[in-house]
């Protein structure tokens, strides 16, 4: 006895037909199916490959859908701090403008007001009245002869 459901028995052949051997049988989902694809050397033409060999498809990913926005944010905060730096550096030179305009304006007065404490103390002060007096005599006379008196 074994262990089949039923006993094994040798049936007998029928007649006319050749014997049926375990390697020649290829039942339908044991084989690759085949496809045809285009020639790589003749696209009108097609080939016939397995299925097995060629690469399969990979999936393309999903794409993100979502609004972008129109400029690239770092971008924006680069042209913003240019721009921010910029302005500050204007309005740097600009308040330098203007204090130099004040410094300008002190030293004038200063000037002034020291002149008028020159003019002041010598009233002040009494100072000489007159000053030197020099006379100087000079006398040209013909061809280049030149006489001065002091």
């Amino acid at each position: 006895m074994s262990a089949l459901p039923e006993q094994y028995q040798r049936y007998a052949q029928p007649t006319g037909q050749r014997p049926v051997r375990p390697a020649e049988v290829q039942l339908y989902d044991e084989a690759d199916p085949i496809v045809h694809v285009a020639d790589p050397y003749n696209p009108s033409q097609s080939v016939a490959v397995r299925r097995s060999a060629l690469q399969p498809a990979q999936p393309t990913p999903p794409r993100d859908l979502a609004p972008q926005p129109l400029f690239d944010p770092i971008a924006q905060r680069c042209i913003g701090a240019g721009v921010g730096g910029g302005v500050l550096l204007w309005g740097g030179g600009q308040f330098l403008v203007g204090l130099s305009q004040v410094v300008s304006a002190l030293s004038g007065v200063g000037a002034l007001l020291f002149f008028l404490a020159l003019a002041g103390a010598r009233t002040v002060l009494g100072g000489r009245r007159g000053g030197t007096h020099i006379e100087v005599h000079n006398h040209a006379r013909g061809f280049g002869r030149n006489h001065t008196h002091l």
